[in-house]
């Protein structure tokens, strides 16, 4: 037979086994108990103790610097300041009436043609004369009008060429100043002298007009001209 070997034989040292799952338990239950006893004391001792930031918790509202359940400890108190009133500024306002446009000046007339002054009168043909109308055809008038608008001249310069010879002789071929010994339309002075327009100066109306309206132009320009002359002084 085999000899079995001692069960412990002297000499050998045996291993001790661990438990580290005791000291783990260990150490949570010293937390939790930790935990328990803050929690504790935290309800033992009043949060709101010290200061309040409100005066809501005070028992009365007219003494808030001192309340019963916080003893002496003040109580803060916060005022609101006004409320700013908010201002309404306008900026003045003017009103300018619409600028009216300048009216357009009205051009002046300028005459057909330009009369020349007189040597011993100075009148021009700025004076005008009384509507003539239309001259019945065939008429001494008739005669002029046809005339003056060979020579470029209008109605104005007719007016006024009636006007001034219905002064001088109503337009008669045969008018005779027995004072001055003019004569005719025109009332030549002499007579005689319109014998330079044709041979039949003493009847003819087409003769006489002729010699008039030479003599218009050279002394007064136009016979608008002779009429203001002859408005001034009475004569041409």
């Amino acid at each position: 037979m085999i000899p079995l070997a001692p069960a412990n034989p002297v000499g050998v040292a045996f291993k001790r086994s661990r438990r580290p799952h005791i000291r783990s338990r260990a150490a949570v239950w010293g937390f939790a108990f930790s935990a328990a006893v803050g929690f504790a004391l935290v309800n033992v001792v009043d949060p709101y103790s010290g200061s309040a930031a409100t005066p809501a918790y005070a028992d009365t509202m007219q003494d808030i610097q001192t309340t019963s359940r916080y003893g002496t400890a003040p109580v803060q108190s916060l005022t609101a300041p006004d409320g700013s009133a908010a201002t309404v500024t306008r900026e003045a306002v003017s009103v300018k009436e619409k600028p009216k446009p300048k009216p357009t000046p009205t051009p002046t007339p300028t005459p057909t043609e330009s009369s020349s002054s007189s040597s011993d009168s100075g009148s021009s043909d700025s004076a005008g004369a009384p509507a003539a109308g239309t001259p019945d055809p065939g008429s001494a008038q008739a005669v002029a009008y046809q005339m003056l608008k060979e020579r470029g001249m209008g109605d104005d310069q007719y007016n006024c060429l009636v006007s001034l010879w219905n002064r001088e002789s109503g337009w008669n071929v045969y008018a005779y100043n027995a004072g001055s010994g003019a004569y005719g339309i025109p009332q030549a002075l002499p007579g005689s002298k319109m014998a330079s327009a044709g041979p039949d100066w003493q009847n003819s109306a087409s003769t006489q007009i002729t010699w008039g309206l030479g003599y218009i132009s050279g002394r007064y320009g136009t016979p608008c001209g002779a009429w203001a002359h002859s408005e001034s002084t009475g004569w041409y």
